[in-house]
């Protein structure tokens, strides 16, 4: 069942800017690692950002200066900060725990991100 819940998506002109947010609980923010994905229509899932549970990222080269992950372990929530929006980053976007490649939660919702040009 659903552990992470992701919001903050929406539609946004080319150049704006979205603030996701993903919510969990227990110990899965203390204690994993934390990442960022999308799918877009016809693509396959992929990882957009990661961070680790002492807090340093990593970046797709695609939102590389683009987009920032963050964590906050005592409230249990991951943010992706997105800027300088282009249409190429439509798509939902996921949060999951991670563990190398794997991810260790199912999938939730995702939220919905639109960037028209």
């Amino acid at each position: 069942q659903v552990q992470l819940v992701e919001s903050g998506g929406g539609l946004v002109q080319a150049g704006g800017s979205l603030r996701l947010s993903c919510a969990g609980s227990g110990s899965i923010f203390s204690i994993n690692d934390m990442g960022w994905y999308r799918q877009a229509p016809g693509k396959q899932r992929e990882l957009v950002a990661a961070i680790t549970r002492g807090g340093s990222a990593n970046y797709a080269d695609s939102v590389k200066g683009r987009f920032t992950i963050s964590r906050d372990n005592a409230k249990n929530t991951m943010y992706l900060q997105m800027n300088s929006l282009k249409p190429e980053d439509t798509a939902v976007y996921y949060c999951n725990a991670k563990w190398g490649t794997n991810v260790l939660y199912s999938w939730g919702q995702g939220t919905q991100v639109t960037v028209s040009s």
